[in-house]
């Protein structure tokens, strides 16, 4: 697969979506030449050990949960916001793992997703034109020409923002605070008044009685408590700007393979996975998973052809591939592509991306998505496995621990009244921690009942 590629290959092909306008390009690859010299932020050992559970997936043995920022940022950049998040995933895993009787391979859009296509290059407000905001790790929000110029010192302190938050996850991940008895704590009171709270309740309760038995059955001598238990959360982005990409790309001397130590798992976006461009190119050349976004425009033949490109030796676990129709889209484009896969048989993992095909404005100006449909699309993409005999492998979310107010509905029903009062991303809108839970918790809920003899019966 390797033979004709290197990580600079993709400097011959087509690209879209990076910026071309850095003022000063002597800086920019002073910049890079760093980068490449610098540690790697994951190593191939771990990486491996993705594919290895992904690889569960693919055979119908395991879930992927696939979560967290839009984009981050260097202004939200707390230790809080991290230790919430990463709370909110396993809090999410718990319920997914409990209902579906599946593990949860747990993977974050965390420590590296800064960067964002944008549909215009440019932005015009009150007259006065400038480059779009393209993510913290180019340029700035503020509408100011200073902000707004390409910087190649934000990828320096994008990189060292990642570091920080890896070491952060690790921590947490080895430690007691991703203890299960801690995890309990599902802020039931948000979705109390909601339509199947009972439910809801009665399934918090019956994990928290679980985990209370296993750990009775397994205490310390000292304390009389159970042990932590180390747990995996791997970090995922859009392998967006080849150029950072490239430089953490290094080849293994005991196996020969090309790493891109940036994130465990990277993908191509919907904007960018033409099979000639340059985004193909260098996804195609490293051994980390890979994802591929299927939008509406997919067509069978055109994902046959990226999955010869991006996974010839049909490794498992290798290829995520990730629906984002919108819920009125999903019905109508996604059974053809899962029976494509499914004619074809190479192992692919089927995820669904329910937030960008769902983006619209709300009557006061501000980007937002409807939690309703939301629901939808992940119900649809649910049922339309089970129809095609394909495994639903994955949710693939935008969403923080944080409580914004960003997605209209949800258990407290934000409405577009509410958006204003803590909406806080820098790109597109994400799910709350309730909003989120609560996802996790009907998504449960209809797993469960198409596990049930009955439904299968049906």
């Amino acid at each position: 697969m390797n033979r004709t590629w290197n990580p600079r290959t993709w400097r011959q092909k087509p690209v879209k979506y990076m910026p071309e306008d850095y003022p000063d390009a002597r800086a920019l690859t002073r910049v890079e030449d760093e980068l490449s010299r610098l540690p790697l932020l994951v190593n191939p050992a771990e990486t491996r050990r993705l594919t290895s559970a992904l690889a569960q997936v693919a055979q119908g043995k395991a879930f992927l949960l696939q979560g967290g920022d839009c984009a981050e940022s260097f202004k939200e950049f707390t230790s809080d916001n991290i230790r919430d998040t990463f709370r909110l995933i396993l809090q999410m895993a718990l319920v997914l793992t409990f209902a579906g009787g599946r593990p949860v391979v747990k993977v974050g859009r965390i420590a590296g997703q800064f960067a964002k296509p944008r549909s215009s290059p440019v932005e015009t407000l009150g007259g006065v034109t400038l480059p779009a905001y393209r993510g913290d790790i180019i340029n700035g929000m503020d509408f100011d020409a200073a902000e707004r110029t390409p910087d190649p010192k934000r990828l320096l302190k994008a990189y060292h923002q990642s570091s920080a938050t890896l070491n952060l996850l690790r921590a947490y991940a080895q430690s007691g605070y991703a203890d299960l008895c801690n995890l309990h704590q599902w802020s039931l009171d948000s979705v109390a008044g909601t339509p199947g709270a009972d439910n809801y309740r009665k399934l918090a309760d019956s994990i928290f009685e679980s985990l209370c038995f296993i750990n009775a059955l397994s205490p310390t001598a000292e304390h009389n408590a159970p042990s932590p238990i180390p747990v995996d959360l791997f970090t995922s982005h859009e392998a967006l700007l080849l150029n950072f990409e490239e430089t953490m790309t290094r080849q293994e001397s005991s196996s020969g393979h090309w790493y891109d130590g940036s994130a465990h798992m990277l993908w191509i976006g919907e904007r960018t996975r033409q099979l000639d461009g340059g985004h193909v190119e260098f996804m195609r050349g490293i051994r980390n998973p890979i994802g591929v976004k299927c939008g509406p425009t997919m067509e069978p033949d055109d994902l046959l052809r990226l999955m010869d490109a991006l996974n010839p030796d049909a490794i498992p676990g290798r290829l995520t591939l990730i629906g984002r129709f919108g819920s009125d889209k999903v019905a109508d484009c996604l059974p053809r592509l899962m029976a494509a896969t499914r004619r074809d048989g190479r192992p692919v993992i089927w995820s669904i991306d329910p937030m960008h095909g769902n983006t619209h404005k709300a009557s006061n100006g501000y980007k937002t998505r409807a939690f309703d449909r939301i629901l939808s699309e992940v119900k649809t993409f649910l049922e339309v496995a089970a129809a095609e005999s394909v495994h639903a492998g994955g949710m693939h979310l935008e969403m923080t621990g944080q409580n914004v107010t960003e997605c209209l509905g949800g258990p407290l029903a934000v409405t577009e009244d509410d958006l204003h009062s803590r909406y806080h991303t820098h790109c597109d809108p994400r799910l709350n921690g309730d909003q989120a839970l609560q996802l996790s918790f009907m998504v449960a809920e209809k797993l469960r009942d198409m596990k049930s003899p009955h439904a299968r019966a049906a």
